[in-house]
């Protein structure tokens, strides 16, 4: 190319849209190898600021975006999952990690001449290669990690592509009078700052308008004292994601926001004034040097170090002043009252961190269910209790509103490119707040028949009361070993289910036979029957929604069909005949003692 036409622009144009979209492909990538591991880590701050910072760093590195870092924060403060003052630190280190991408474009600058070590280095040379190695890794594997991996190579292949066909682009400027004269515009600090916030917030990407400085660099008409101004104004740019991303959050949630932008551009008001007034006091040289892909990231790097070490001892005040840019006024945001802690929209751009929070509600909700049914077992145990009944009852409102929420944060989450780990994580969550929500209706049941017989002056017997006890103690603890196999995804733990379910079931036949005796020697009234009848047909139902989670996280994670593995269970496996025994003797040894004791 000889001369820079407007053909040279849609080369441009071309390249920009290339390295954007490798950009795209490359984090979307890395944010699926990762699953969110990363990311979820924030929600588990510890109280040092240097740990922040680092993991801020490693986050943004990871996902290659500090725009969708800070859009995470403000989800993870708009969901009260952290604190304005936690995500201060994580925004220091995520500026830091943004630079990264700047030192891996400076590949392209190398000078390999005679060396064909550092030649394959260039960009144009092992480009080609590496997304030859990702598009069979995405062809030819069966693993989705594998995949991911092939993903992240073509990505970076096309965005190293990108990069230099917009350097190819630019190269004729480098003869070119005119530009060059042009070019001495920027020796205005203010106008250097305005262009860079300004196209940096048009395309929404730090990393592709350092690029884009890096590829005009190669013209050498950009000198350091040009190019720094429009570096900072390019930090202050990539703010616009933030601003966007508060819209209709609380208000501590658009503070995050505001801090993440407070940082730039005050950050540029000191820093810039300094660098110009020692230029005029100390004449300093290398600001009229030519600058190149390296002094470009070296000037990213050091601008956002220099604005952590700045303020960082100042996060207290950085804080209040977020407050005085974000005032609370006299109308303060109602609390939303059926409001899911994390289950934020924000995330869904990062499905991983998505899925995460939205398996934190559904632990959540199943200790809520815990809580119900061990509640309705004490009433049903140890009388009527009106507070303790509304209890039950309240908690029941509570778990349906979580099921909703969770059910319709799951749908929008499976529209998403999930990795295979998180669709597991989704199909069981899916499968498993349903059986949550029924088990918490049958503790409304229980309290019902609880509450029917307080109104009508009538008890169980205490022969009946013993034999509640017991297969009630049978309820607990499969109730819990449903409940912690899913929380820590146990699956030892769910193959224990089983056995004692087929163990209730036993203790419910035989408790409805005895019940069936009493009635045929008048020792138990026919209305009394009929809530023993629906009491025993809802412990089994309960019993039955523990076997269903129990199910569930076999079938997705050992990828069987739970019907034929309960029935192979049942006929062949000698630990569910081993267990079923030891739970039966346990049990019914109960049951016989109950019967001497009353």
């Amino acid at each position: 190319m000889d001369e820079f036409s407007i053909f040279s622009v849609f080369t441009m144009v071309g390249g920009l849209a290339f390295f954007l979209y490798g950009m795209n492909v490359m984090s979307t990538g890395l944010e699926k190898l990762t699953g969110g591991k990363l990311e979820v880590a924030l929600k588990k701050m510890t109280s040092t600021k240097l740990m922040s910072i680092i993991l801020g760093m490693v986050v943004t590195i990871a996902i290659q975006s500090s725009s969708a870092m800070t859009v995470m924060l403000v989800g993870f403060v708009n969901s009260g999952i952290m604190t304005l003052e936690q995500t201060i630190a994580v925004c220091f280190g995520s500026n830091i990690g943004t630079t990264f991408t700047a030192w891996i474009l400076c590949l392209g600058d190398l000078d390999a001449k005679g060396s064909f070590a550092l030649q394959m280095l260039k960009p144009e040379s092992f480009s080609p290669l590496v997304a030859m190695v990702g598009i069979i890794m995405v062809m030819m594997s069966k693993k989705a990690k594998h995949k991911d991996i092939g993903r992240i190579f073509v990505g970076f292949s096309i965005l190293m592509t990108g990069m230099t066909l917009m350097s190819e682009a630019v190269s004729p400027l480098a003869a070119d009078p005119n530009f060059q004269e042009k070019l001495t515009a920027f020796e205005n600090p203010v106008l250097g700052v305005l262009v860079g916030a300004g196209f940096t917030g048009i395309i929404q990407s730090s990393a592709a308008s350092i690029g884009i400085l890096q590829a005009f660099s190669t013209t050498g008409g950009l000198t350091y004292g040009m190019a720094l101004p429009i570096i900072m104004g390019l930090n202050i740019g990539t703010c616009v994601t933030a601003l966007l991303s508060s819209i209709g959050v609380s208000k501590d949630a658009k503070r995050v926001a505001w801090i993440h932008i407070l940082i730039k551009i005050i950050g540029t008001i000191v820093l810039l004034p300094i660098i110009i007034i020692l230029q005029k006091i100390v004449n300093l040289s290398i600001l009229s040097q030519t600058v190149g892909y390296v002094g470009i990231a070296v000037m990213h790097t050091i601008f956002n170090i220099a604005t952590t070490v700045m303020f960082l001892p100042f996060t207290k005040q950085l804080v209040k002043l977020s407050h005085l840019v974000v005032r609370d006024g006299a109308e303060e945001e109602e609390p939303d009252e059926n409001k899911i802690t994390g289950l934020d929209e924000r995330f869904l751009k990062t499905p991983s961190v998505a899925v995460e929070t939205c398996r934190s509600a559904t632990i959540d909700m199943a200790n809520l269910t815990r809580d119900a049914i061990v509640d309705a077992l004490n009433l049903l145990v140890n009388g009527y209790d009106e507070k303790a009944a509304d209890k039950v009852i309240e908690l029941e409102n509570t778990i349906d509103i979580y099921e909703d929420k969770i059910n319709n944060y799951l749908t929008k989450i499976a529209k998403a490119s999930v990795t295979g780990a998180d669709s597991r994580k989704v199909a069981k969550m899916m499968h498993s707040v349903g059986n949550f929500e029924r088990i918490s209706d049958h503790a409304v049941n229980l309290v019902e028949s609880v509450q029917e017989m307080h109104e009508k002056g009538i008890t169980f017997s205490p022969e009946c009361i013993n034999e509640i006890t017991v297969i009630s103690e049978a309820i607990t603890e499969n109730i819990e070993k449903a409940i912690d196999s899913y929380i820590v995804n146990d699956l030892q733990l769910a193959h224990k289910i089983e056995p004692l379910e087929e163990v209730v079931d036993n203790l419910s036949t035989e408790l409805k036979n005895r019940h069936i005796r009493r009635l045929q020697n008048d020792e138990c009234t026919v209305e009394l029957g009929y809530i023993f009848q629906d009491v025993l047909t809802n412990l089994e139902r309960i019993s039955d929604h523990c076997s269903n989670i129990a199910g569930i996280l076999i079938e997705t994670d050992e990828k069987t069909n739970i019907h034929a593995y309960f029935q192979d269970l049942r006929e062949n496996d000698e630990t569910f005949r081993r267990e079923f025994k030891e739970y039966s003797k346990i049990y019914f040894s109960k049951l016989d003692k109950a019967d001497e004791t009353g």
